[in-house]
This record gives structure tokens, C-alpha cells and sequence, in this order.
């Protein structure tokens, strides 16, 4: 009896065990369903927003695609050996050939021809110019090209450009007119009194000075005037700053004993050497030495320095003594015909600045009313390390640096 009350306890255990093993089965069961729901809930969404990225990625290739066939400039992808992978349709209409698959540098020799000239630039079999930019891909790889057609720029510059040279030349031809009309006057006045039968040889003399003297201002205004136009570099040579102050003193001995300007020069760029058209250079100095001297109309101290400035160009300064310039004229002084004086041509500092310019420099100013002025030519120094001067490019090198770009 007691065995079957035993064995009756066991089972209702045994029940009991099972019951609670069922509940956290089913409870086990109720979670992984509501996870699973929350998975595909949250695979759903990851799904959907895969989806809109890639229609969105999609259109916006379709976009890109569409802005490229419809870009003005030819748009060239490369690969890292230098193959055209892609491109759009003004790539092939610039270049005229067609161009997927094809080697950069085959396209290179067939559809463009180089010119010394080009600078930025690159001429193409057809005379057109194109100007070419280039990006990496980034991670991967190669090159995008983008060439832009700048043939009708270069003509509309080209036109402006003349345009603009014709008013200045207009407007020169005017003012030079206006400048030799007063001493030619003068000249053919004092030529009508040669005329004169009661003139002795003393008074032919005496006019004949101022004829010369007349005719020498034209003679100065024209070779000025054409210093002034051509601002160009022919004759070029290897100089040092000291022999170029010791040509300005011996150019000056005679204008500086009669105007009584005692002159000094000082050289101390240790034989830095410059590269250009020494006469032109010399011919811009003794302008500004003649100012200085006109301008200390009693006589005075001129002194000329060479140094070497903050920006490590050569510094040749002229330094007068003299009243100064005016705030008023400083903002015209290097206008072409301007002039502070009855007898000048008002091209001595704009001949100077066009020099300068030419060599790649300026012309800086420095005047206090009542204490005299100082310009200053500042011009490139020719370093022992430059192998030469620099020349125009080859049609050669210019197709090496198209290859370059690849």
C-alpha cells in the first residue's frame, strides 16, 4: 500500500515537472516568435530603405549620365593604364575619333598637334585650342579628363585685346600729336626768322641752338615713344648691377657738372647677376636720374643705390634731394604724357615702368613733399642654379606634358 502511494507522488512530480518544463517551452516559444517579427519587421525596413537608396543611387547615375552627354567639355575616364573606360559624346566630337577602349596616348598623337605657343593650352589637329584639367579617381586607380573647348575664348580675347589696342593707340597717336605739335611750332617759328635779311651770324647762331634744341625734344619724345610701345626684351645679356651704375655716371658727367649735382653710387648685391637688355635697363635708370636732376633745380645730391630687397630681387634706387612730388601728381606720374614741367614729354617714368614690366619687375615711388623722392627699380636676379632663361616650349616638350596628364 505504501509502494502505490509512493509511485502515485513520483507521477504527480513527474506531471508537475512537465507542466512547468511545457510553460517555459511555450513562453520560449512566444519570445523567439516576437523576435522573429521584430527580425523581419527590421529586415523589412533595412530591405526598403536598400531599396530607395539604390533608386535613388540609380537616378541619380541616370541624372549624371545625362548631365555628362549634354556638357559642353569632352568628360574622358581613364584606368591605371591609361585606357579610356568611359566618355561622353563632346569628347568624341572634340577630339573626332572614336574613343572607348583606346589607348590615352594614342589618342594623344592622332588628334593633337602642339605648338610652341600654346602655353595652358593645346592646339589640336583641327587648329582648335582646348585647355585640359585632370582629377584622380580616388581610391582606384586612373584619371578623369576634362577638356574644354577655348578656340572662340581665345578669339573673342584675341579681338578685345585688339580692340583695346587700337583705342590706346587712338588715344596715343592723339596725345603724341598734341605733344610734338608745340616744339615743331617752335621750330618752324624760329626757322621763319632765319629769314630775316638783318640777322647777324651771332643771332643765326643764337636761333639756330633753339632749333636744334626744339628738334632734339622731338627727336627724345619719339625714341621714347617707341621704347614706350615696343616694352620688349631684344639684345639680351648677362650684367652686373655695378657696371650698370658706372655707364649711368659717365652718361650723366656733363648734365651733372652743368647743373652742379654732386653723384654718388653705391653697389651692395655682392656681383648678383640679371638677365635682360642692358642698354634698355640703363635707359630706364638715366630717365629717372634726369627727373631727379631737373627736379633739384639749384643743384643737389643724387645718389644711386643697388641692393637686394625682402622679396630677394635687385633694388636700384635713385634718391634726389629735391622738393618732392605732390599728392595730387603721384596718382598720374606713370600715366603715358603726363608731365609736371613746360618742357617735358611726360613718357620719362611710363618708358621706366614699361622697361620693368618687360623684365618682369616694377617701378615702386616713395616722395614726402619737402624732402625729396626715391624710385626704385626692382628686377628678377638670374640665380647660378637656373640652367638658362627660360625659353618658349618646344612642340615636343608640349606633347610630353599631354602625356604627363595620363
Amino acid at each position: 500500500m505504501q509502494n502505490n502511494s509512493t509511485d502515485s507522488q513520483s507521477l504527480k512530480d513527474a506531471f508537475a515537472t512537465f507542466n512547468e518544463f511545457s510553460s517555459q517551452l511555450t513562453e520560449s516559444y512566444r519570445q523567439l516568435e516576437t523576435r522573429v517579427a521584430d527580425l523581419n519587421d527590421e529586415l523589412q525596413a533595412t530591405h526598403d530603405d536598400r531599396i530607395r537608396e539604390l533608386t535613388e543611387k540609380e537616378r541619380l547615375a541616370s541624372r549624371l549620365s545625362l548631365l555628362l552627354d549634354v556638357l559642353p567639355g569632352g568628360v574622358i575616364v581613364l584606368d591605371g593604364e591609361g585606357i579610356i573606360r568611359e566618355n561622353n559624346p563632346a569628347a568624341e566630337a572634340l577630339l573626332g575619333l572614336p574613343l572607348l577602349g583606346t589607348l590615352w596616348s594614342e589618342v594623344i598623337s592622332r588628334a593633337f598637334a602642339p605648338r610652341c605657343d600654346d602655353g595652358h593650352e593645346v592646339s589640336l589637329a583641327d587648329g582648335r585650342r582646348v585647355n585640359i584639367s585632370t582629377c584622380p579617381l580616388g581610391a582606384e586607380p586612373g584619371q578623369i579628363l576634362l577638356i574644354t573647348d577655348v578656340t572662340e575664348m581665345r578669339m573673342l580675347q584675341d579681338r578685345l585685346t585688339q580692340q583695346q589696342r587700337l583705342a590706346s593707340m587712338g588715344e596715343t597717336a592723339a596725345s603724341l600729336a598734341h605733344q610734338i605739335r608745340t616744339p615743331l611750332s617752335c621750330a618752324m617759328l624760329y626757322a621763319s626768322n632765319l629769314k630775316r635779311p638783318r640777322m647777324d651770324d651771332a643771332q643765326r647762331r643764337q636761333v639756330g641752338e633753339k632749333i636744334f634744341s626744339r628738334l632734339r625734344h622731338l627727336e627724345q619724345l619719339v625714341d621714347n615713344m617707341l621704347v614706350y610701345a615696343r616694352s620688349g626684351k631684344s639684345g639680351e645679356e648677362f650684367f652686373t648691377a655695378d657696371v650698370l651704375l658706372a655707364d649711368l655716371q659717365q652718361v650723366l658727367e656733363a648734365q651733372l657738372q652743368s647743373s652742379h649735382t654732386r653723384f654718388n653710387w653705391q653697389d651692395e648685391t655682392a656681383g648678383q647677376r640679371l638677365y635682360g637688355n642692358r642698354q634698355m635697363i640703363l635707359s630706364g635708370l638715366i630717365n629717372l636720374a634726369v627727373n631727379a636732376i631737373q627736379a633739384m633745380e639749384q643743384g643737389g645730391d643724387l645718389k644711386t643705390r643697388a641692393s637686394i630687397d625682402d622679396a630677394g630681387q635687385l633694388k636700384l634706387s635713385v634718391v634726389d634731394n629735391g622738393p618732392g612730388i605732390a599728392l595730387e601728381a603721384k596718382r598720374k606720374l606713370f600715366d603715358p604724357f603726363y608731365t609736371t614741367r613746360k618742357d617735358g614729354t611726360g613718357l620719362g617714368l611710363a618708358v621706366v615702368q614699361a622697361i620693368a614690366r618687360a623684365h618682369k619687375g616694377e617701378v615702386k615711388m616713395y616722395s614726402i613733399p619737402g624732402n625729396g623722392s626715391t624710385f626704385s627699380l626692382h628686377l628678377p636676379i638670374f640665380h647660378s642654379t637656373q640652367s638658362q632663361p627660360e625659353q618658349p616650349a618646344s612642340e615636343s616638350d608640349a606633347t610630353t606634358n599631354i602625356q604627363q596628364m595620363a
